[in-house]
């Protein structure tokens, strides 16, 4: 069997902690857009605010209204001016990190900005115009050029798709779709980009969603094929063949790109018998897809992972996604199961997902984990040379719905989510609060790291949602700044993005030469950061 390669492709409330499910509507989605719509990840298991002060406290009102009087102020003080200050690169960098910032303050604008990734520091280059609220990013497989997409879900939104050329550093063309997307992947010859518009109008049917197709070198639509919800997107190793993953569907659809706008020639082929479908991976020769099924978590029944052979698009062995009773056959839980995201290594894929509330009620339990947190998430490691689960003993991880995953450099695991059940301190802080966010960083290796055992988890103290996970590698000997790092971009529907730097020898945040009283950050790099992309690597 030919062993598949490694690619693939929230508003915070605070409300009682009584009862936060009232305040959502319960509209049930495989896995919702986050921007475009506004609910929670599946209609019973919602996001769970644990606020430790009573709401109205004076000087918390206070403090928050402070905030918002000095924020743009500080935006300004701290983004104006081009001069040579400490911890600012003045040069362009040898490996560069782009982050989108969808914020305008003053002199801060909207758009794509530059890291030095090799030193930490904020580049002295303009920001790259890439729409009203630049987000989402997709760098090609020949690493040239940058897609970056803009939006917000409002009436307002642009709803731009940016290409940028990451060898000059500026804008290649940009194109407006006709609706939000939170997929789009590349072809392997980085020609052609393929964007999922789950709510694009089609003319002559009812039904919205399309998956539109678009040339890199000139930003021309090429053409496009109606897929009814279609949310998210896989693209084999040779480009053949692309997957498409329908909210509250049970079915995926094969998409062939050469097919498309030809005329009489079959597209898109739906194959039926999956269990709520959302991502894939491929297998060498592209003979088979091995597909990760949501299960109970978006509206169906177990989470798995199904092979489909394309050879003839029919499905095979699957394996749930969960710790298995011994010498059961077919398999049987003996843990919840739950899968929404997954990262392949090797012939390894790592499984991470929540399960549903049952009448109002959570679960998983944070089993091992001392939190005030009265749910969490799974993840579970998947051997798919075998197709049997490797971990004996349930990996319990944050919840809300897992939708970003990365293997740092040492092999620690970081696995992001949004919605998920946060612990908010009072303001001030006391000695010792918990503050718990949406980021659980994993150690797959048989030794400690830093306080983390071997399979151990870590949930590091940020609030917020997890919107971009960037591994960076080939570090040079740069003294006192950690080899291995992970950026973490962190806070949405909290306190606001922010790019977090952590050294994954010890799964912290890493020490900062240019501010010793703020580790892990970017000196002089304040915004509302949304995904982090490195371009040189």
């Amino acid at each position: 069997m030919h062993l598949p390669k490694g690619i693939g492709s929230g508003r915070l409330f605070l409300p009682s902690v009584s009862d936060t499910r009232a305040l959502l509507p319960p509209i049930p989605s495989a896995a919702p857009l986050r921007s475009s719509f506004f609910f929670c990840y599946n209609p019973c298991s919602c996001i769970q605010v644990i606020i430790r002060h009573e709401v109205g406290v004076p000087g918390l009102k206070r403090a928050l209204i402070l905030l918002l009087f000095l924020l743009p102020a500080i935006l300004m003080c701290l983004s104006c001016g081009s001069s040579n200050t400490t911890g600012t690169q003045t040069t362009t960098p040898k490996y560069r990190a782009l982050v989108t910032n969808r914020v305008s303050a003053g002199s801060l604008s909207a758009g794509v900005y530059t890291v030095d990734a090799e030193n930490d520091l904020r580049a002295n280059v303009s920001p790259i115009s890439a729409g009203n609220t630049p987000g989402m990013m997709v760098v090609t497989p020949n690493q040239a050029e940058t897609v970056v997409f803009s939006g917000n879900g409002t009436l307002s939104s642009d709803n731009q798709l940016t290409i940028i050329n990451n060898g000059t550093g500026s804008v290649a063309g940009h194109v407006n779709l006709p609706g939000m997307t939170e997929s789009f992947v590349v072809s392997p010859d980085s020609s052609t980009v393929y964007v999922a518009v789950p709510t694009a109008p089609v003319v002559g049917q009812s039904a919205l969603g399309i998956v539109e197709v678009i040339a890199l070198n000139n930003a021309a639509v090429l053409g496009q094929v109606d897929i009814p919800s279609v949310h998210y997107l896989s693209i084999d190793n040779s480009g053949n063949r692309i997957l498409g993953f329908s909210d509250n569907s049970d079915s995926v659809a094969v998409i062939t790109p050469s097919n498309i706008e030809i005329p009489n020639a079959v597209a898109v082929t739906y194959v039926s018998g999956f269990d709520r479908p959302v991502q894939a991976f491929f297998s060498s020769d592209d003979s088979t897809a091995y597909v990760v099924n949501c299960g109970a978590e978006c509206g169906g029944n177990t989470a798995s992972v199904q092979q489909f052979s394309l050879i003839d698009n029919t499905l095979s062995s699957y394996v749930p996604a969960c710790v298995p009773i011994p010498a059961t056959n077919p398999v049987q839980c003996s843990s919840l199961a739950a899968g929404s995201f997954a990262l392949l290594n090797g012939s390894t894929m790592y499984l991470a997902g929540s399960p549903p509330y049952v009448g109002g009620a959570p679960q998983q339990p944070c089993t091992g984990q001392t939190t005030a947190a009265n749910s969490c998430g799974l993840l579970t490691i998947v051997d798919l040379s075998t197709m049997s689960v490797v971990n004996t003993a349930p990996i319990v991880i944050t919840d809300g719905y897992h939708d970003r995953m990365a293997l740092g450099p040492n092999g620690q695991l970081f696995i992001g989510a949004h919605t998920c059940t946060e612990i908010v301190p009072p303001v001030p802080p006391p000695t010792g609060a918990e503050v718990r966010g949406c980021l659980s960083i994993y150690n797959t290796l048989n030794t400690a790291v830093g306080s983390v055992p071997a399979g151990g988890v870590i949930i590091p103290p940020e609030n917020g949602d997890v919107t971009g996970i960037q591994p960076i590698t080939q570090r040079g000997d740069i003294g006192t700044m950690a080899q291995e790092v992970v950026y973490v971009i962190q806070g949405e529907n909290v306190q606001g993005g922010s790019l977090y730097i952590y050294d994954d020898t010890i799964d912290a945040l890493e020490y900062n030469p240019h501010d010793s009283s703020a580790p892990g950050r970017v000196y002089n790099f304040i915004g509302d950061f949304v995904d982090v992309k490195t371009v040189d690597f």
